[in-house]
């Protein structure tokens, strides 16, 4: 085996600097080849099978009523593109609500914040580049002049970090005069000019939201509206009339009704077992009669009564029938038999009639479940309390109710079906614990992607592979393309798989947290995703990004910060110029590649026959065409961490490359998601547009980061002076945090008392109508499932004890369960 010398890798000479330039480029076409050519063929195939495949891609506006209204989509290749951008606020405010309002209108903002820097970096920060420092123009084109070497750092070259092997070649003075002081003073100002251009489209923004939202929530005067929930009831006050009497104790209105929850797990959990029966038994008449035969449901549900009426105390099932003798089978086909599991430790077992066995357990769980219904549980201390007014009801919230601490706390209440009622009856402590526990999990977790991300940031640079692999190493500086394949294309791919897969895990740890609302976990979602995205795949990833893959080198980097701040800035000041063309190919291949993947929805769409191989029953096959459900804690956290990696990069090497194709994302990516929105998927839980408050933190920490960024960056460069006038944009921006907290999230929790007598925005109604019912037929379907109600109660406490659902006889007509079948 030859003798692999890791440091011919990169000699730091003029060749190496052109070489470099050169694999940039390639990497850079690599990926916009791929990208361009997987985007292509999911775009087509997706206009091919839109209009084939409606009960997918059309399955929101065929079965949502407040999706009735939009226009139809012609069923042309692209005739439907026209149509859809013509879609107004208006009519997305309508159909989706106040959620998918805020989400557009973020890409709306960032569309703009990302037209303005784009123009100031191609116009500005571009030609001085070229100009002044040599900057190649388009990427790997550079001429290197007699006396300069092509440079692809623009800003700051590698050589002049403290640590590199010409640091004790080059003074600080030298260093500061390789730039002449107006070219750095350009810096400082684009800074402050993108900051409060991101600051100024911040409030902007929020004030239209603002006025939106007071807008569309003060014309309502729903259940959702007029209820609050009370927490913190003592013990003395656990009853209806005794809530009752308190809250009009208040003199801000009167109480029309009170639900007050109480520990409903024995019948909560009877309804869950009783579903399980249900789909078994299905299943059982499924394999039994197939899907030509006929079957009364209701007759078979007499004949189990009838058996259970000749002998109330009998056993379970006769032991002529745990042989199947009891019964003469009418259809021609052998009953299914099931397996069941009796005497001590159940460890004994027999074969019975399965439909038998099921229909038995059914009726004897109705009867448990009636019982039940009738009893008084343990009352908990959480209500639901509807008033006779929003404007009592607002006033209850956004007031101090009782004068002792965490005791009668008035929060606005979630719309009925959003309520998550098994955590109603948790109590604080269970919550507390629950919650810190899922904070203490999500900090290993961190720990863990730290340790998974580091060979993948190694796999950025050549030698970092060549400490670990120096053959793959020089057989890839050999081949380029294969090269940027694997140093670009296939850590963009990883981390873009991260991001797909990990928010599931995410979600599943929110659900635990014992939140009372799907809002809440929505919420919660967004911000540890959030979390995940900003501090493992960018932070971490971009200080990781130049280190070697061993261990002990990022422990020996992990040490040196702990010892020394410096030793941070250095790190993240090369691995920002290091990984801009890392970050351009992730924009590329998110925007280019992977988002018309979500329009075909492929997730779906794959999954999709192995589904379908495990469906058996009516039931089943129905659920298949249901609309897929769209997440805001999956999609949005990833488009922040695209807009946050925009801002830190506005100014630095490459700006207009990485601002460009952050513009190309949000322009695809708003158009992709409002057809989603509208058409396509379901979007259950309504936070009334509270996620605005998520996104607004965000840019803010983003915002933080490119400042101290930028006054380390300057800094390195010695240009102390220039650095320390950061200073204060960063108090300011902290300043601005504060004072836009104080100011704007109030208003974008609760109604203002003046805005429930505000002007409907798109004109006025009927006498008797309120605005969006005549915008959605159901008035306040977009915000409320019409199928559930507008009552405050616990469904196991009132819902239909559903029949055995099976598919019925063509010939003899079809309901509408058997037209959900014919659609799969």
């Amino acid at each position: 085996m030859g003798d692999y010398n890791c440091s011919l890798l990169s000699t730091g000479d003029k060749n190496s600097l052109s070489n470099q330039h050169r694999q940039d480029q390639t990497a850079l076409y690599t990926q916009l080849v791929i990208s361009i050519a997987l985007g292509a063929v999911a775009f087509f195939t997706f206009c091919i099978l839109r209009p084939r495949w409606t009960g997918l891609y059309a399955a929101r506006k065929r079965q949502k009523n407040a999706a009735s209204k939009l226009p139809q989509l012609p069923d042309t290749f692209l005739g439907w593109i026209p149509v859809l951008y013509s879609i107004s606020e208006e009519q997305v405010l309508a159909s989706a609500g106040l959620d998918a309002y805020v989400f557009l209108s973020f890409f709306k903002m960032a569309i703009k914040f990302l037209t303005v820097t784009f123009f100031f970096a191609l116009v500005v920060i571009l030609p001085v580049n070229i100009h002044y420092m040599d900057y190649s123009f388009p990427p790997g084109h550079g001429v290197a002049t007699s006396n300069q070497s092509p440079n692809p750092n623009i800003l700051f070259p590698p050589d002049s970090f403290p640590g590199s092997e010409t640091d004790m070649a080059i003074t600080a003075q030298e260093i500061s005069k390789s730039h002449s002081s107006s070219i750095l003073w350009m810096y400082v100002v684009f800074t402050y000019l993108f900051s409060a251009l991101a600051m100024y489209l911040l409030i902007t923004t929020t004030q239209k939201i603002i006025k939106i939202r007071q807008e569309y929530l003060g014309s309502q005067t729903t259940v959702t509206d007029r209820t609050i929930r009370l927490s913190g009831i003592p013990p003395d006050l656990r009853d209806e009339e005794k809530i009752t009497e308190t809250i009009e104790n208040l003199q801000i209105g009167k109480v029309e009704s009170v639900i007050l929850c109480r520990d409903w797990k024995e019948l909560d959990n009877m309804i869950a077992q009783r579903l399980t029966f249900l789909r078994k038994l299905e299943e059982a008449w499924t394999v039994h009669l197939g899907y030509s035969r006929a079957v009364s449901t209701q007759a078979s549900r007499e004949r189990a009564q009838s058996r259970a009426a000749v002998r109330e105390d009998a056993p379970l099932l006769e032991d002529g029938e745990l042989h199947g003798q009891s019964h003469v089978a009418v259809y021609g086909q052998n009953r299914p038999k099931t397996r069941i599991w009796y005497g001590f430790l159940g460890l004994q077992s027999r074969t019975v009639d399965a439909i038998d066995y099921f229909e038995e357990r059914l009726r004897r769980l109705d009867e448990k479940i009636t019982t039940a219904r009738k009893k008084t549980f343990t009352p908990m201390p959480l209500a639901f309390v509807t008033l006779d007014s929003v404007a009592a009801c607002q006033m209850a919230v956004q007031a101090t109710v009782d004068p002792k601490p965490m005791q009668l706390l008035a929060n606005p209440a979630p719309a009925p079906s959003d309520v998550i009622w098994q955590n109603t009856y948790l109590s604080r402590s269970s919550r507390i614990t629950r919650a810190w526990s899922v904070t203490l999990i999500i900090l290993i977790l961190t720990v863990f992607w730290t340790a998974l991300l580091v060979p993948i940031a190694g796999l950025v640079s050549i030698k970092s592979i060549c400490s670990v692999w120096p053959q793959l190493a020089f057989a890839l500086e050999s081949n380029p393309i294969s090269q940027s394949l694997v140093a670009t294309g296939l850590p963009t791919a990883l981390i873009s798989l991260l991001t797909v897969l990990v928010p599931f895990l995410y979600y599943w740890l929110s659900t635990q947290q014992g939140m009372l609302s799907q809002g809440e976990v929505e919420m919660s979602l967004i911000s540890k995703n959030f979390f995940f995205t900003f501090f493992n795949l960018f932070l971490l990833f971009t200080i990781f990004g130049t280190a070697s893959i061993t261990f002990a080198k990022v422990n020996d980097t992990l040490a040196g910060a702990s010892k020394d701040a410096s030793e941070i800035a250095r790190k993240l000041a090369t691995s920002l110029q290091d990984l801009d063309y890392f970050y351009i190919n992730l924009i590329i291949l998110q925007a280019l590649g992977l988002f018309p993947f979500r329009l075909l929805e492929f997730g779906s769409v794959a999954l999709y026959p192995i589904t379908l191989i495990g469906a058996k029953t009516p039931r089943d096959y129905a659920e298949l065409v249901q609309p897929p459900v769209f997440s805001y804690g999956f999609y949005l956290p990833q488009t922040l961490l695209i807009f946050v990696i925009c801002v830190v990069y506005s100014v630095l090497q490459s700006s207009w490359l990485i601002l460009f194709f952050g513009l190309v994302y949000f322009l695809i990516g708003s158009f992709i998601y409002k057809y989603q929105l509208l058409y396509a998927m379901d979007h259950r839980q309504h936070s009334t547009g509270q996620a605005w408050l998520i996104i607004c933190n965000c840019v803010v920490v983003g915002l933080l980061f490119f400042e101290i960024a930028m006054a380390g960056l300057l800094a390195l460069r010695a240009a102390f002076y220039r650095s320390i006038l950061i200073i204060p944009l960063l108090a300011g921006t902290i300043w601005f945090n504060i004072f836009f907290r104080r100011t704007f999230d109030p208003l974008m929790k609760f109604i203002a008392l003046r805005s429930l007598d505000s002007r409907p925005p798109f004109g006025n109604a009927a006498p008797g109508e309120s605005r969006y019912e005549r915008e959605t037929d159901h008035g306040r379907a977009v915000d409320e499932d019409d199928e559930t109600g507008l009552r405050y109660i616990n469904p196991s406490l009132v819902i239909p004890l559903e029949e055995v659902w099976l598919a019925k006889n063509r010939a003899n007509g079809t309901d509408h369960r058997d037209e959900a079948v014919e659609d799969v």
